[in-house]
């Protein structure tokens, strides 16, 4: 090792004696560009998780749900925990909410791995329950450098519990906050409805519509 070190330093002072700033050559870049690193470095923090045990909701979950999509995504979608289905295929939102978001997706223009879509805890709660305060604080620096590595342009989230956890206020309501975009860390934030709630009350799918739209119009001026 030492005489591999030697010889570098050999090279260096011998171009650095011809006039050379820099070596006078040009590395390759990663396979994929910029993507190609993203998603090296995705990776990578899906092998930091491992087999995660850092909290409760390890005990009864047959998979982590870690995310999936596009490392160079312009728009990405958070929701709060993933399902049944979600804990089965590993994946996220694949069930009948899933498939309400895919139509959303394409609606705006998009396919499913044009974007990157994650949730704020990587296991399902028991009965589809809420994360729990702990399990959420356990979980949540994932996500956070998921949205770090993937820079979007724009966030989705979907549902109370992951705009309350984005945003920094776990009193904040849906119906108030809906519609009107906030800042994460200098990522646009448009906290909209989740796709179970729709299920539940399709009536309000043209207002998480007009919630779309004016993040595709983001996305416009910022081309």
């Amino acid at each position: 090792m030492a005489n591999i070190a030697d010889d570098i330093k050999s090279i260096l002072e011998f171009y650095q004696a011809l006039g050379f700033e820099r070596l006078p050559i040009n590395p390759p870049s990663p396979p994929g560009g910029q993507g190609g690193i993203k998603e090296a470095t995705l990776k990578a923090l899906r092998e930091e998780i491992g087999d995660c045990k850092r909290c409760r909701l390890s005990e009864e979950r047959t998979n982590i749900v870690f995310g999936e999509g596009n490392p160079d995504a312009r728009l990405m979608f958070i929701g709060e925990a993933p399902g049944r289905e979600e804990d089965l295929q590993a994946r996220p939102f694949v069930g009948e909410a899933g498939m309400l978001l895919t139509r959303l997706i394409e609606k705006m223009g998009f396919k499913r791995e044009d974007v990157y879509i994650a949730n704020i805890v990587k296991c399902r709660p028991p009965m589809n329950r809420d994360p729990e305060k702990n399990e959420i604080e356990s979980c949540r620096k994932f996500v956070e450098r998921q949205i770090e590595i993937i820079n979007p342009e724009v966030i989705i989230s979907l549902g109370r519990i992951s705009a309350q956890t984005l945003i920094g206020n776990s009193g904040l309501k849906m119906t108030t906050i809906r519609g009107n975009f906030f800042d994460y860390k200098g990522i646009l934030l448009m906290p909209t409805f989740h796709p179970a709630y729709l299920l539940r009350n399709p009536k309000d799918k043209w207002l998480t519509w007009s919630d779309a739209k004016k993040v595709l119009d983001r996305l416009k001026k910022q081309s």
